[in-house]
This record gives C-alpha cells, sequence and structure tokens, in this order.
C-alpha cells in the first residue's frame, strides 16, 4: 500500500467521473476513459461509483481515489458524505478515499468529527482525504485524522466563490504538514506544474481531460466571441 501511494508522489491523478445526465455517463466508457489516462501518462485514477471503481480496476492497475456523489435533498454535501457510502468504497476496495471536508452541515446531521471517529474505529487501515475549500478547513482535517488534503472544493462553496485554486492551494500548504493534493480548476498543464512547484503532494486534474462537452464549449464560447 505504502509503495501504490508514494508512486503518486509528484504524479498526475486522473479524474474519470460523469453523471447520469452526461454524454459519457457508463461504467464501460469510464473504464476506457482512465485506460486513456493511463497510457497518456497517468499514475492515479480519482472515480465515483462503486460500479465504475469496479470496471476501471478490471482496466488498469493503479491507485484508486475513490467517492460516490450522493445527493440528499437539497442539501450541499454531496461527496461521500455518510458511513454508507464510505463502508460501500472500503468494500469494493479503494486506496484512498474522499469525502467532503468541508464546515458545511451533513445530511445526516452528523458533524465530520464524529463521521471521521466512526470511520477510522471501523476502518483503521483506510486512507482518507478531505475534499476541502478553505485553510480553516484543512487545518480541521489534519487535527481530525484525515491521511490527505485535498483542495478540490476551493471555490465551489459558498464562501469561497471567487478565490484562485493556486492561491489557496499555497495557503494551505503553509498550514498543514499532511500531504496536499492539488485539485480544482487546475485545467491547464501549466497550472498543474504550478501546483508541484509550489509543493503539492499531486495533481487530479478531470474535466479538462475527461469531459469532452466542457472541452467543446470552451472553444466554441471563446469562437463565437
Amino acid at each position: 500500500m505504502k509503495e501504490r501511494i508514494e508512486a503518486l508522489r509528484g504524479k498526475l491523478i486522473v479524474s474519470c467521473q460523469a453523471l447520469p445526465e452526461e454524454p459519457l455517463h457508463s461504467s464501460y466508457i469510464m473504464s476506457r476513459m482512465a485506460y486513456a489516462a493511463y497510457v497518456g501518462g497517468a499514475s492515479g485514477i480519482r472515480a465515483n461509483t462503486v460500479v465504475d471503481i469496479h470496471e476501471i480496476k478490471k482496466t488498469v492497475d493503479l491507485p484508486i481515489i475513490g467517492i460516490i456523489k450522493e445527493v440528499y435533498g437539497d442539501n450541499p454535501v454531496y461527496i461521500t458524505p455518510t458511513m454508507k457510502e464510505i463502508s460501500a468504497l472500503v468494500t469494493e476496495g479503494v486506496d484512498i478515499i474522499a469525502i467532503d471536508g468541508t464546515k458545511r452541515e451533513r445530511p445526516d446531521g452528523n458533524t465530520l468529527e464524529a463521521l471521521m471517529k466512526e470511520a477510522k474505529e471501523k476502518y483503521p487501515k483506510q486512507l482518507f482525504m478531505a475534499d476541502i475549500s478553505s485553510v480553516e478547513e484543512a487545518v480541521e482535517a489534519e487535527r481530525l485524522g484525515f491521511d490527505f488534503v485535498g483542495t478540490t472544493l476551493v471555490g465551489y462553496t459558498e464562501y469561497t466563490k471567487g478565490n484562485l485554486p493556486l492561491v489557496e492551494l499555497e495557503k494551505v500548504l503553509k498550514a498543514v504538514s499532511i500531504p496536499v493534493i492539488g485539485e480544482g480548476n487546475l485545467d491547464t498543464p501549466e497550472k498543474a506544474k504550478n501546483a508541484l512547484q509550489l509543493g503539492a503532494f499531486a495533481v487530479v486534474v478531470g474535466g479538462a481531460i475527461t469531459r469532452p462537452q466542457q472541452i467543446t464549449k470552451k472553444f466554441v464560447d471563446e469562437m463565437n466571441k
């Protein structure tokens, strides 16, 4: 396990996800997307749902950051929000489980501290990553025993809108001692490289690689100006 995680240091992790409303929503397609990322040189995969992860593991033998996006009513916390999703990911088997590490109220009324206490007690060998949006949340995640923090949600919470991912990444790196994974709007090779130069353990890139509808729209919008 240590060797698999160490293999991510200084490398690219590609997020292969497609939600039900997206054109490429298919476990088979995500498995091929993961294989394409592997051929291109990716050293890890971030994936959503047990079925997608199961198919991806048939295709590539790379470290996987697993999540389950589950929406509960109008609650804004949807990245692996409860023990139900954590247990499902542990059962399937992933190297790292990422969960929403923000200060927002969780859908089951549980606190992040209580959730992590239960998760660590049930699954002491599992590695956990907190998807955070602020320095304050990163510091709290380290206190709660997370193994990694990721800047995944910078700019996506009400209180961080407009914050720049690389600026926040630099602040987080100075504030915590656990490995920090750069993620969230690092949508060019230059930004990914800058994240590593700042000291990120690894970098996750998603839509800029694996969501062709978003890539196409960028071209169309620019050409229509």
